[in-house]
């Protein structure tokens, strides 16, 4: 009779451990999917970029001669800072 108070006593936190890490997950998953859902802006190659990748990520992909001119939350933020910069595909520079 102990035995099985005590298995079901383990059983019962195990599944109330599991429960509190489940609801916990959902929230941490989503600040992550929050903060890398950046647009940002690049000069990369000597050319004007509109892309949702990381500086470092934008660097992997391009090259050391990138560069980050503006982050913003929207993508028609950042397609408005582009075009008043001369549009994607303009020159720019790295300074």
């Amino acid at each position: 009779m102990k035995n099985t108070s005590n298995v079901l006593l383990a059983l019962g936190i195990t599944l109330l451990l599991a429960l509190a890490s489940g609801l916990a997950a959902p929230g941490l998953a989503l600040k992550s999917v929050r903060e890398d859902s950046k647009y940002r802006v690049f000069c990369a190659n000597n050319k004007l970029e509109v892309e949702q990748r990381t500086l470092e990520q934008e660097k992997s992909a391009r090259g050391s001669s990138v560069c980050m001119m503006a982050e913003f939350d929207y993508l028609s933020d950042a397609e408005k800072y582009a075009e008043n910069h001369g549009g994607k595909g303009s020159d720019c520079r790295c300074d």
